[in-house]
């Protein structure tokens, strides 16, 4: 990234640096991945635990490249901040419709093993909180979601709120 991108300022690119080192660090991808291990198999897990764990490891994917694109295309700050709640919102909710296609789709239609997360006693929000309220949590976190778009282009922000809809609406 450093030698490779032409034509935007230092503090901009080292500003990116700085956050992809974020996300895949102690504090995005190793510290969600620390507590998943630590928590596989444990009766206790709350739903702040698990929002933590997702956070930290999906939402932090979606959130870096979301976040590096605005840093190096000159989003103000106020640009950035927003587009990085509205990728934190896009990658919890990847996660709860991955909970949820996890106890309502077969293995054929996920092109991957059903049912792994029951079969590994592995704490999911339908787990937690029942299959409807799981379905009404991803809906509230694609709206959330949209809403952080609001203040951009419309036709500039489109692809973003099809990604998050189209998160919502996954069939596998």
């Amino acid at each position: 990234m450093v030698t490779a991108t032409v034509g935007v300022a230092p503090e901009r690119i080292l500003g990116a640096v700085g956050e992809l080192a974020k996300a895949i660090g102690t504090e995005g991808l190793v510290a969600g991945q620390l507590v998943d291990l630590n928590c596989t198999g444990e009766a206790n897990v709350g739903l702040d635990t698990l929002e933590f764990i997702h956070i930290h490891k999906t939402a932090a994917l979606l959130e870096s490249y979301v976040v590096l694109g605005a840093i190096l295309g000159g989003g103000s700050n106020d640009q950035v901040e927003k587009l990085r709640t509205f990728a934190r919102k896009i990658g919890l909710l990847f996660q709860v419709v991955d909970d949820i296609l996890d106890v309502t789709k077969s293995s054929e239609e996920l092109g991957k093993t059903a049912g792994k997360d029951l079969a590994v006693d592995k704490t999911t929000y339908p787990k937690l909180l029942g299959l409807n309220k799981a379905f009404e949590f991803a809906e509230k976190l694609n709206e959330e979601a949209k809403a952080q778009l609001s203040d951009f282009d419309p036709l500039k922000a489109a692809p973003l709120s099809a990604q998050a809809d189209y998160i919502t609406h996954r069939q596998n």
